[in-house]
């Protein structure tokens, strides 16, 4: 058991984006913009508002475009200084004073288990957060990530947060079975990466968001290649949850795949009808005082 607080988070991101071929052939596709956000500056704030402030980033070739984003540009700070367009940094500002961000590389594209295996250097011996910033979420109340934050801080384990799938979509997923200890709170028994519906244990489907206990490093090492010659997460987890306790998490909230074009798409005309209905509230408030 781990009691020490999540003080950071990993972020996957050395992925090719190849569904998004041309457009992620110079660009990383965790900076393609979601109306006028790129994807991962979405996740960041997701992790700063669970109280995380250290960042931890594994990139790969062809990536600098992320490290460009949470730094200063000096030549358009000073070019926009004094004008009407000056207000448009303010998000990405206050993210970059309020964080602090690290980076290494994945050097091959071994799965997303090895991807976590690359950010150890980074994380150190503490429990941390993943993120997956394709995985774009958004809810009325709390983050995801700040809702995984309080559940850790009861049962100090790992926890995968999950959602119901389509029966025919379990191939695109790790999927869970397990017992509900809690209403949306399952302790894990059975992972499998991808199964097809027909011999998938359940329709809970694994996202992009885990809090993870360090002793998942060396379970990693230990893990072989599984579906599709990668290291897998859901293998690793699987030990751990057979050598202690992993909970799955029915988190609240709605869930974008923008690693999708449908999914992206989703998520753009979410975020732009709910930025319309924000500007609206916003006049109300402003006429009644």
């Amino acid at each position: 058991m781990n009691k020490n607080p999540i003080k950071k988070c990993l972020f996957p991101a050395a992925g090719y984006g190849t569904r998004f071929l041309p457009a992620t052939k110079a660009t990383p596709k965790e900076m393609l913009p979601v109306l006028t956000k790129p994807l991962i500056q979405y996740g960041v704030e997701e992790a700063l508002a669970a109280g995380i402030e250290n960042m931890a980033i594994v990139t790969g070739r062809g990536k600098r475009a992320i490290e460009d984003h949470f730094d200063i540009s000096y030549e358009l700070e000073h070019q926009i200084k004094g004008t009407s367009k000056e207000h448009y940094l303010t998000e990405i500002r206050s993210v970059i004073t309020k964080c602090t961000f690290s980076y290494t590389r994945q050097i091959e594209m071994k799965g997303l288990g090895h991807a976590i295996l690359c950010g150890e250097n980074l994380i150190g011996e503490q429990p941390f957060a993943v993120l997956l910033a394709d995985d774009l979420c958004d809810s009325s109340s709390k983050g995801v990530l700040s809702q995984m934050v309080e559940l850790y801080k009861k049962y100090h384990c790992s926890i995968v947060a999950i959602e119901e799938i389509p029966k025919e979509d379990t191939n695109k997923y790790g999927v869970i079975a397990g017992n509900e200890i809690e209403p949306g709170i399952f302790m894990i028994k059975d992972m499998v990466e991808k199964p097809e519906p027909k011999d998938a244990p359940s329709n809970l489907a694994i996202i992009g968001r885990y809090i993870l206990t360090p002793d998942i490093f060396d379970i990693i090492r230990e893990t072989k290649p599984g579906k599709g010659g990668e290291i897998q997460i859901t293998d690793a987890l699987l030990t751990q949850a057979k050598k202690g306790m992993v909970l799955a998490y029915k988190f609240e909230g709605q869930r974008f795949d923008c690693g999708s074009i449908d999914g992206f798409v989703k998520a753009t005309n979410h975020f732009y009808n709910k930025s319309l209905e924000e500007e609206k509230k916003q006049k109300k408030d402003n006429k009644e005082k």
